[in-house]
C-alpha cells in the first residue's frame, strides 16, 4: 500500500510539472503580426519604456515629414534576453534620441519587433 501511494504522489508531480509548462507555451504569442521579411529604420525619441516580462515595450515618438509625429510602440525581448545581451536597465531612458531597426508589424500600423537600437553616442544594442 506505501509503494502505491508514493507512485501515486509522483504522477501527480509529474502530470502537474507537465500541465504547467504545457500552459507557460501556450500563454506565449506568436511573432506572425510582425514582418520578417521586412526591415526598416526610423529615427525619434524615447517617449515610454516598460522594463518588464515577458517583454520589454518601447514607444518612441517619431517625426514625420509635414511636421506631425507618429508614436511607434516597439516589442523588444524579455528583460532577461536584452541583460543578457549587454542592456541595462538605464540604457534607453525616456528623452533618448535614437535610432531604430524593426521588423514592422503587418497591418501597417506604426511599430514593430525590435532588431537593434542605436544611441546618440553611437552604441549598438542587440534588440533580438
Amino acid at each position: 500500500m506505501k509503494h502505491e501511494v508514493k507512485m501515486l504522489a509522483r504522477m501527480v508531480v509529474l502530470l502537474t510539472v507537465s500541465l504547467g509548462a504545457s500552459l507557460e507555451v501556450l500563454a506565449h504569442h506568436s511573432f506572425a503580426m510582425f514582418d520578417k521579411s521586412k526591415f526598416m529604420t526610423v529615427m525619434g525619441t524615447v517617449r515610454k519604456i516598460e522594463w518588464a516580462n515577458p517583454h520589454t515595450y518601447l514607444q518612441v515618438q517619431v517625426p514625420g515629414t509635414n511636421g506631425t509625429s507618429t508614436l511607434y510602440a516597439i516589442e523588444c525581448s524579455s528583460p532577461n534576453e536584452l541583460s543578457r545581451w549587454g542592456w541595462k536597465f538605464n540604457s534607453v531612458k525616456v528623452g533618448d534620441q535614437i535610432s531604430i531597426g524593426i521588423y514592422p508589424l503587418r497591418n501597417g500600423q506604426p511599430g514593430g519587433l525590435l532588431f537593434s537600437v542605436t544611441l546618440a553616442n553611437g552604441t549598438v544594442l542587440k534588440g533580438n
